[in-house]
């Protein structure tokens, strides 16, 4: 997968904003690009090439953009630009509607439309996620999409917060992704970013069936991890909390190659696996630990956890202790 990263932490303080001017104009929509204090400017950026979707990750002081239509004449890819802002705040006009954005929130810019905007404030660098991709990519019609242009929505429970945490992990573990695996998470990611437009414009019925079939295992997904504590979590409660049948849940895994109680025993095997090697939690007995994430019993804990991992709790904790831990 084709990363791309830049940074003005080693320029001349003349040379940081014409070169994050000139590469973002490359590496994003072209925009004029100003600031209001070149001398204190710095940035950086990770671009990743998904094929389909490019993911940036993106750190700036205050820059103001203005992409007139004389530069959509001159060039227009016809795409859509998610932001989730992480840190500071900004501000857009484009659609007739001018709106303020901060952070915990997406905003959505279409590349067709004349827009300007901002993102600050000064003292600490603003910071964001964007996610851009083709108009046509959701299969959601563009106008609907468009009517999300400058209209700023949160981060919440549900659908929104399934895709901001998936947008950061992603950011977080994409160097690892290979070609084929990127083009997978692509198609995932614009699923997600289906599903939540579709949430906000009260349109669920437009989702494709693969869109909504991915956005439901993906609340699903992490309706589980956030009780994997819980003993009694079961296929029964997970299908209630999410209004479908056992049987259909039974299917969503089967899609995956996993039963659901595989995939939950996986699940929090892998938390003990993590924490175990913790040495933050060393003092912690290891029955604790397997409690905490749902295995009342140290025997059959025990037995899973040297099925998947080849090795006894204890020895993967010694091993972790000293220095040597397999992954």
């Amino acid at each position: 997968m084709k990363i791309l990263e830049w940074s003005t932490r080693n320029l001349a303080v003349r040379d940081r904003f014409p070169y994050w001017y000139d590469t973002m104009s490359q590496a994003h929509l072209h925009a004029w690009l100003a600031t209001d204090d070149p001398a204190r400017f710095h940035a950086s950026a990770r671009v990743f090439d998904l094929g389909t979707v490019q993911l940036s990750m993106m750190s700036h002081h205050t820059l103001r953009v203005n992409r007139p239509a004389k530069l959509i004449r001159r060039s227009d890819p016809e795409v859509f630009q998610l932001h989730l802002l992480l840190g500071g705040a900004g501000g857009l006009r484009q659609a007739g509607r001018e709106v303020t954005v901060r952070a915990g929130q997406f905003l959505t810019i279409d590349s067709s439309r004349p827009y300007q905007g901002w993102r600050g404030p000064d003292g600490d660098p603003a910071e964001a996620l964007l996610v851009q991709f083709p108009r046509d990519a959701l299969g959601l019609r563009s106008d609907v999409v468009g009517r999300l242009a400058a209209a700023p929505f949160p981060v919440r429970p549900g659908i929104t917060g399934v895709l901001a945490g998936h947008l950061k992990h992603l950011a977080d573990n994409a160097e690892s992704l290979t070609p084929h695996s990127a083009r997978a998470v692509a198609t995932v990611t614009l699923d997600l970013i289906a599903a939540a437009y579709a949430d906000q414009l009260g349109a669920g019925d437009s989702l494709t069936p693969e869109a909504r079939r991915q956005a439901l295992l993906s609340l699903i997904h992490d309706f589980v991890r956030q009780r994997l504590g819980d003993p009694d979590l079961t296929p029964e409660t997970i299908a209630a909390a999410h209004q479908i049948s056992v049987r259909h849940l039974y299917k969503l895994f089967q899609e995956q190659g996993l039963t659901v109680a595989a995939w939950i025993r996986r699940s929090r095997l892998e938390q003990c696996h993590r924490d175990l090697a913790d040495p933050r939690q060393r003092s912690l007995p290891i029955q604790s630990i397997a409690a905490r994430w749902g295995f009342t019993d140290a025997a059959t804990f025990s037995r899973a956890f040297r099925a998947a991992y080849g090795m006894s709790p204890r020895d993967h904790r010694n091993l972790a202790a000293a220095g040597h831990a397999p992954n």
